[in-house]
């Protein structure tokens, strides 16, 4: 089975880049708009697609995404529908997707059936915010059956201690949280992430990238720099959120956001 997510992040690195990943919330505002927005970060130059699925309760998001995920739920957005954009998605393109998503989800439709539906709709690994190591034995198993990757999150809190833990379950990549509370756009970096990575990739053998309060080109460059991908979220999110009145103006708006943001891949840090 073609790993997607090992193959975009070897080809980054053969570019001598850090791999762009986007976030958005699936079916934000709507179905036909949200593919459009998919299709636009795909052609824009995204490298992972990250893609939220909506939840009632989600604590780990911030404003913006909270709203994104209100919009999606009350435009009519269910779990099987999340499982159909990814086929409408992989009807025009071989992008790595992630499912940012609660566990809740995952266990109510059943883990073996959550896992093998996603993987046959075309995801490629399942970021479970609220899902610690120590407890993922049954997604886990599952998941390595099927070939399915595992995301999983460290923290400006984690231990050092439980690094190799992460480091046991994770596959694909880890995902290393910038700063501590939700998602959202910040004026400002935190000023350790260089000396962060460092200390996670001592200990792992997968990519490690960063996210949370990513959004501008400048801080993109500045994480691109140390790490081996950049999320970004809602800087993306928020071109859906501003343009609500006229949504015609939604995809040039990510059009000319994305191009930005994604220069920054590739080049040195430089001023916001």
């Amino acid at each position: 089975m073609k790993d997607r997510i090992a193959n975009q992040f070897d080809r980054a690195r053969d570019e001598g880049r850090a791999c762009f990943v986007a976030y958005v919330c699936a079916g934000d505002p709507d179905f036909a708009t949200s593919l459009e927005v998919c299709r636009t970060l795909i052609d824009g130059g995204v490298d992972v697609l990250e893609l939220g699925v909506p939840f009632s309760d989600p604590l780990a998001d911030g404003l913006t995404n909270q709203l994104a995920a209100q919009r999606a739920l009350e435009s009519g957005m269910t779990a099987d529908r999340v499982f159909e954009l990814v086929r409408e998605i992989r009807k025009f393109s071989e992008v790595p997707i992630v499912f940012y998503t609660y566990y809740n989800l995952v266990f109510n439709k059943g883990v073996d059936a959550y896992v093998q539906t996603a993987l046959e709709a075309g995801v490629d690994g399942l970021l479970t915010l609220d899902l610690p190591p120590e407890e993922a034995a049954e997604l886990l198993e599952s998941s390595r059956a099927r070939g399915m990757k595992n995301i999983f999150i460290v923290a400006p809190t984690t231990p050092e201690s439980r690094i190799p833990l992460i480091a046991e379950s994770a596959s694909g990549f880890v995902y290393y949280v910038s700063r501590e509370g939700v998602t959202g756009e910040r004026e400002s970096l935190a000023g350790d992430i260089g000396d962060a990575v460092e200390r996670i990739k001592k200990q792992v053998s997968i990519p490690v990238v960063v996210g949370f309060g990513i959004s501008t080109r400048g801080q993109v460059a500045q994480v691109a720099a140390v790490s081996d991908g950049v999320v970004v979220g809602s800087a993306l999110v928020n071109c859906i959120r501003h343009n609500l009145d006229n949504t015609a103006r939604i995809v040039p708006a990510l059009k000319e956001k994305l191009s930005d943001l994604v220069a920054g891949v590739g080049a040195a840090p430089a001023g916001n």
